[in-house]
């Protein structure tokens, strides 16, 4: 059997389900607020960044609000940077992004009845740490309401959407002042580690991800990280494999 974590005990989950939206909206924040330590910084390299690049604050603002995407806005401005064609930079943030295609299919089966406008939003929300939150917090408590489970992708996505957009705007402005020797990089791997590793709870994520990671670095010298498009299906098929062996297994033992 794949060694799913064990659920949360009867008085923990009447807890959970006894919430209202409003709590929990706050705890969505709260729960979040771990990320900010990595993504504060994420947006102040970006900001510089931008800035560096020659963007103006009212850019740099509209960048960070409207795309709402860190990968795809770093892959941006360094490909206009470079004087890159800027339908060529478009195009390629947009292949960044499309894991949040990969997101939205797996949230489907928990929000996938709400309103139109409600899914909408949650699109234009969805980044990979309200992802890694939300999706976590369905799995181990399946009988919360809608209500709930929006109230707390919501709260997740206000504790880190706004901050993100605030520190990039501080990185346009005073990112000069940074001293060169604060490596605000470090952010990005940190970031994504912090996220995955609590989902690998069975052998078939972590083959997935093992698989992946093996990928994107052989195919690391293919330009503005498009290897990452390759090396993630692949590592999808190759954890689908294991899901199916394994109960294939399960069902031959019964």
């Amino acid at each position: 059997m794949p060694d799913l974590p064990p659920p949360p005990d009867d008085a923990a989950q009447a807890r959970v389900l006894a919430r209202s939206p409003a709590q929990s909206f706050r705890n969505g924040m709260v729960q979040s607020l771990p990320f900010l330590v990595v993504l504060i910084p994420f947006g102040l390299l970006f900001g510089v960044i931008a800035s560096e690049a020659g963007l103006d604050l009212l850019q740099i603002l509209g960048f960070s609000v409207l795309v709402l995407a860190g990968a795809s806005q770093f892959t941006a401005v360094q490909l206009l940077s470079d004087n890159v064609p800027a339908l060529l930079a478009v195009v390629s943030a947009l292949a960044v992004n499309l894991r949040m295609a990969m997101y939205s299919a797996s949230l489907v089966p928990w929000l996938g009845s709400a309103p139109g406008w409600h899914r909408s939003a949650v699109a234009y929300l969805l980044v990979d740490q309200t992802y890694a939150l939300a999706i976590q917090k369905y799995e181990l408590n399946p009988r919360l309401s809608l209500k709930q489970r929006l109230a707390y992708f919501y709260g997740a996505a206000a504790a880190m959407c706004i901050p993100w957009a605030i520190s990039s705007m501080v990185g346009a402005t005073v990112g000069r002042a940074i001293p060169e020797t604060i490596a605000l990089d470090f952010v990005i791997p940190i970031t994504f580690l912090a996220m995955i590793a609590p989902m690998l709870r069975t052998w078939a994520h972590r083959i997935a991800a093992l698989v992946a990671v093996v990928m994107a670095l052989a195919l690391s010298w293919m330009p503005a990280g498009t290897g990452l498009l390759i090396a993630a299906p692949i590592g999808m098929a190759a954890g689908a494999l294991v899901e199916t062996w394994q109960e294939r297994r399960q069902r031959g033992t019964r």
